[in-house]
């Protein structure tokens, strides 16, 4: 059985490893934070493609094998990135409570979430339906839920309105991602892309057979001279969604 993916090492001996000392260095000098730093690194720079035990070992400039001594294997060294990659998203567990009423708060928190998704792409690669949980996982979470608390929502529905907000965040994060593959694939920009395809479109298109998505698709190619925009789906639809929270707030009085 394959052991090597996300999720299949051994839970407690990933939270062992996550909640545990990670700056205690042995006798190569090495330490649980320094090899993690190093993924992160390369994930960060070569994508998670390059990242593994023996990539990790030649940039610290140690042997592969020292890195077992700290790390028990890929699996392992994956979950310990995840959780390293959100350890400065946050000054505080208060800051996205401090940006002032509960909406500019969620705001806040969807806008550092794409931020890191911008920083960490492969993060996108990495998330599962069951988190790694672990300390700066732990952190972002409370900090995440403080603008909701006390707004007149239950502890579920605190849960599921910020589940909703940062799965809506993923979404637009990995359109943003598939833009930037569709870029670099075809050597074209998007406004250079809807240059040469739009007036292809206006003359194949039969606009009695197609007259309301030829006219809007058409409006929004023009408006993001481009199939869409990731930045604006992530703001359109944020909006409609703490839309959606203020109401059902509103409607119990």
């Amino acid at each position: 059985m394959p052991t090597d993916g996300p999720g299949s090492a051994n839970p407690a001996r990933t939270l062992g490893l996550l909640w545990g000392p990670q700056d205690r260095t042995g006798r190569s000098g090495l330490s649980i934070r320094a090899i993690v730093d190093a993924a992160v690194d390369l994930a960060d720079t070569q994508g998670m493609d390059a990242v593994s035990m023996r990539q990790v070992a030649e940039k610290l400039g140690v042997g592969t094998m020292s890195l077992y001594t700290h790390v028990p294997g890929k699996t392992e060294l994956t979950e310990l990135m995840s959780d390293r990659a959100l350890a400065d998203l946050y000054r505080d567990v208060d800051e996205p409570r401090s940006q002032g009423d509960w909406r500019s708060g969620m705001t806040f928190v969807a806008h550092r979430n794409w931020d890191l998704y911008l920083r960490h792409p492969w993060l996108l690669e990495l998330l599962g339906f069951r988190p790694v949980v672990g300390p700066h996982l732990s952190d972002k979470y409370e900090a995440e839920l403080r603008p909701l608390d006390g707004i007149g929502l239950s502890d579920v529905e605190m849960d599921s309105a910020l589940t909703l907000v940062l799965t809506h965040v993923e979404g637009a994060a990995r359109a943003h991602q598939a833009q930037i593959g569709a870029r670099q694939e075809s050597g074209r920009t998007d406004a250079q892309w809807w240059v040469q395809v739009g007036p292809i479109l206006e003359k194949v298109m039969d606009t009695d057979r197609f007259p309301v998505s030829g006219r809007v698709g058409s409006a929004a190619g023009q408006a993001h001279q481009a199939p869409g925009d990731p930045r604006h789906m992530l703001d359109f639809g944020l909006a409609r969604i703490l839309d959606g929270v203020h109401g059902l707030i509103g409607n119990r009085g």
